[in-house]
């Protein structure tokens, strides 16, 4: 069946976006200036995942004027509480606070600083 193979990130400051997942994740990236398009490599050696791509946000505003965030892309991650904090310790902000999925694990949202939403997950068949 169809399979997701590449996320992007759109954002109003794309280099700070770039520093903030380089930081929070150790994402590499890869800026080709003459498209002004930031590769994403996830991957730090065989373990499951995609690559994505950062961008400038185009024309996607609500009607108050703030960005709107149009797909939710979910890390696997050895502590949510962890990264949870470090993304806020980095300039991002609580969406959705921490909370158990029973049998699967653990997961939040947090809003990045260019207002994009992506989620925490903690796998642990404990969870309750």
């Amino acid at each position: 069946m169809p399979r997701v193979t590449h996320f992007e990130i759109h954002g109003e400051h794309p280099a700070e976006l770039a520093a903030f997942y380089t930081e929070l994740f150790g994402w590499k990236m890869q800026h080709m200036p003459q498209i002004n398009y930031w590769f994403i490599d996830t991957s730090s050696g065989d373990e499951p995942g995609i690559n994505g791509g950062l961008l400038q946000r185009h024309g996607v505003k609500a009607a108050d004027g703030q960005p709107v965030n149009s797909y939710v892309c979910t890390v696997n991650v050895s502590s949510v509480d962890d990264y949870f904090a470090k993304a806020i310790e980095g300039g991002g902000t609580m969406a959705l606070a921490k909370m158990a999925i029973a049998n699967v694990g653990w997961v939040a949202y947090v809003t990045d600083p260019d207002g994009n939403i992506f989620g925490l997950h903690q796998a642990d068949a404990s969870a309750r």
